[in-house]
């Protein structure tokens, strides 16, 4: 029997975190063969340029798509998506794969779902049925309506899904990837390189060997005429706050151009001398920065998901994940710098949590690549009410 050709489509730098455990399993599983097609923000310096790390981890890309188009706005968004529709589907059209991925909810995760299931081609969804609001929300469930096979992360997002009108066999619960990669650097805990020399970044040189805090603020793509206003705030408290921080450069969303502009502002108005900022890490020592962190600052998913496996205290800013589920990691508060500052001097006077398996005990990568393997793969379905 020749391989089944599974094609995963990563579109942003988070997305390869939230998979890679995936992709491992699927390049080493007998039955399959892994077809990676790296898109969007993942190919761009600004943000990161996380197709470097991934083939520094072994992976062969397939396929590269430039899609994104400037101005980081609700209208480029949607040009940009348009533009990977007319790209992933040439490229799916020139792999043929036996079925295709995609993860989450990122605004141009759609076209992926498009371009697959108006080729016939069975479509997968990775991370379907949470909840967040913005248009994440509204994305993901689309994804799930264009999705023929659903592996959710959470026993909620499984019965949202099938609420949906999916059929319940074709919704499975396997945890979500990232939470592989927690476990594995659980294993061995130790934060064994120095940020500052190996990623370089810019900002004031840190003296962070006796603590620090994490930072990942992205906008909200329906409050961006709002972004720079919101991360004024928690530059302020960070800066008051007077304690070592790894700041992260945000995604790429309407209102980005915000949020990156109220930092270099910041930065050269202020020169905050506690802050220093990195566009992106490997997805392992990032994942160690933050289990050895006295706590993540922000709106990223990261600390819903990851902390929350780690143990690691989180100050959830904002409304971008309103309504997913958290465990007893997490605090929220408005985007307000009193409400931070406090919240976050409240973090770093106490010990971690403990660790919660809400999002996965660490093997989703070994169940999806077993699931892809057996499978039926189809892609006509009917809503079942």
């Amino acid at each position: 029997m020749p391989k089944r050709k599974i094609c995963v489509v990563v579109t942003a730098r988070p997305s390869y975190s939230r998979i890679k455990s995936a992709l491992t399993s699927i390049k080493n599983h007998p039955d399959l063969e892994l077809q990676l097609v790296i898109a969007g923000s993942a190919l761009l310096d600004r943000y990161g340029n996380a197709v470097d790390f991934i083939e520094k981890d072994g992976f062969h890309i397939a396929a590269k798509v430039f899609m994104v188009l400037e101005g980081e706005n609700p209208t480029t968004m949607a040009k940009t998506t348009g533009l990977g529709v007319m790209e992933l589907t040439n490229v799916f059209y020139n792999l043929q794969p036996d079925t295709v991925i995609t993860i989450a909810d990122r605004f141009e995760t759609i076209a992926t779902s498009i371009a697959a299931s108006y080729q016939n081609i069975p479509l997968v969804h990775i991370q379907g049925g949470e909840v967040t609001g913005s248009i994440d929300e509204k994305v993901r469930h689309a994804n799930t309506k264009l999705a023929d096979l659903h592996l959710v992360c959470t026993h909620d997002a499984r019965e949202r899904v099938i609420k949906l009108g999916e059929e319940p066999d074709k919704v499975i619960n396997t945890g979500c990837p990232s939470i592989d990669l927690a476990k594995q650097i659980s294993d061995y805990p130790y934060l064994d390189f120095d940020p500052l020399e190996k990623y370089g970044g810019v900002g004031a040189n840190l003296d962070w060997e006796k603590g620090y805090i994490v930072v990942m603020q992205h906008p909200v793509t329906t409050e961006y005429k709002k972004s720079k206003q919101h991360i004024m705030e928690t530059l302020r408290a960070v800066k008051e706050l007077n304690y070592p921080a790894f700041w992260f450069w945000p995604n790429v969303d309407a209102g980005s151009d915000g949020t990156s502009n109220g930092i270099r502002s910041f930065r050269e108005l202020e020169k905050p001398g506690n802050i220093h900022f990195f566009k992106n890490m490997n997805p392992i020592d990032f994942l160690k920065l933050l289990k050895n962190a006295k706590a993540l600052i922000g709106n990223s998913s990261a600390g819903l998901r990851e902390c929350a496996y780690l143990g690691v205290p989180v100050v959830n800013i904002g409304n971008r994940q309103h309504r997913r589920s958290r465990a007893q990691n997490v605090t929220d508060v408005d985007y307000n710098r009193e409400q931070i500052l406090k919240a976050t001097e409240n973090a770093l006077i106490r010990e971690h949590y403990p660790s919660s398996e809400l999002y996965g005990d660490g093997n989703a990568g070994e169940k999806i690549a077993e699931i892809l393997a057996t499978v039926e793969l189809t892609y006509s379905k009917t809503i079942t009410y």
